[in-house]
């Protein structure tokens, strides 16, 4: 069994597979897509984890469906969670993608180890 919605994690790489340098990987009980060597986008089973420069997040007051993620009972600055039931629709799947995208150039890689 899955620990990641699959039909969710399938409707991103379409939206990822024109990019060069792509990669999925199975980490925190769900699948990551890693773009250039960086985190950008994550699927667990109810939702689809979006990184994204911390600025913007006071600019998406407007949109229905996230919040701020939290680790260790701290906010983890520039990382949100978007549900699945708002992605259901290609144009809000396509404008979460697309924050993440857009960020992933200005992302810090995470060290080598």
């Amino acid at each position: 069994m899955r620990t990641y919605n699959e039909t969710l994690a399938l409707r991103v790489a379409e939206r990822l597979m024109h990019l060069p340098d792509v990669d999925e990987k199975l980490m925190f009980s769900g699948l990551v897509f890693m773009v250039n060597g960086k985190m950008c986008i994550g699927i667990s089973r109810e939702s689809m984890m979006v990184r994204l420069d911390p600025n913007t997040l006071e600019n998406l007051s407007h949109k229905d469906g996230w919040h701020q993620m939290i680790m260790g009972g701290r906010p983890m600055k520039g990382y949100i969670s978007v549900s699945e039931d708002v992605l259901v629709r290609n144009d809000e799947l396509d404008f979460w993608v697309k924050l993440a995208l857009d960020f992933n150039p200005f992302a810090k890689a995470s060290k080598k180890k």
